[in-house]
């Protein structure tokens, strides 16, 4: 379960997030909608501690995660990431193979035994819906594969380490309406194991693949609800106005 209690983020002097609460329950996915601006990437970047990269940011209260705050004087985070895993917005493979993209995480945690990585390889390809596309050119150069294949070999290197949570920022903005189908597909299945937060722009896709939605604005968290209820009869003005166009 991740959870966040009485959140305020800032940069520098900014205050980028204000007073944010909310809880997001194993094996769901949870989208966050909003204006670009509105703090969605910054929230979604606290469960694995990106924004601990950029200088002179600050954060006031709790992240949770199962229970424990990954804030915390004791967490390692290297550990964290390795539990979390990120998906960007545009596709990153490395200037490396197929098979040394997908291994590239165990290699990094010093995992040698070659049968075990190639098993791992393997079952994370399958796992992101690539492995047809790719065994028979897996010591091929990434750089080969369409944009979409490109975003799949990203999300199959982030579920190599096991993971528990995989974060998604904008997964489709960069891929064409058939490698997004595919993505969306995929987000289907992978919640029957992980437990997926996606900041979309899109709110259709929104709509089609998460289980609860969370809207932003101004650093605010304005609404979060089942998507079902939040698409259909949301509580608040500013987020009918937002869901059916009319700023944003």
């Amino acid at each position: 379960m991740l959870e966040t209690k009485n959140i305020n983020f800032y940069y520098g002097t900014f205050l980028a997030l204000k007073n944010i609460s909310m809880t997001m329950n194993d094996n769901t996915v949870t989208a966050f909608i909003g204006p670009s601006g509105c703090g969605k990437s910054t929230f979604l970047r606290l469960f694995n501690r990106m924004n601990d990269l950029i200088p002179d940011t600050h954060l006031q209260g709790e992240c949770l995660i199962d229970g424990e705050n990954i804030y915390g004087k004791n967490i390692d985070v290297t550990a964290l990431r390795k539990k979390v895993g990120m998906v960007f917005q545009k596709p990153n493979p490395f200037p490396k193979s197929i098979f040394e993209n997908a291994a590239y995480g165990l290699r990094v945690d010093g995992i040698k035994d070659k049968k075990f990585i190639a098993e791992r390889v393997e079952q994370s390809l399958k796992s992101a819906a690539l492995f047809d596309e790719v065994k028979d050119k897996l010591k091929k150069s990434a750089f080969e594969l369409s944009g979409g294949q490109q975003q799949r070999l990203c999300i199959a290197r982030a579920l190599a380490i096991a993971p528990k949570v995989i974060l998604m920022d904008e997964p489709a903005s960069a891929l064409d309406p058939i490698s997004t189908s595919k993505i969306e597909d995929l987000i289907h299945t992978l919640k029957e194991q992980y437990t997926i937060v996606i900041v979309t722009h899109n709110m259709q896709q929104a709509a089609r693949v998460s289980d609860k939605t969370g809207f932003f604005m101004l650093g605010e968290l304005v609404e979060f609800n089942d998507t079902k209820t939040m698409f259909l009869s949301p509580k608040k003005e500013e987020t009918q106005n937002y869901i059916t166009g009319r700023f944003g």
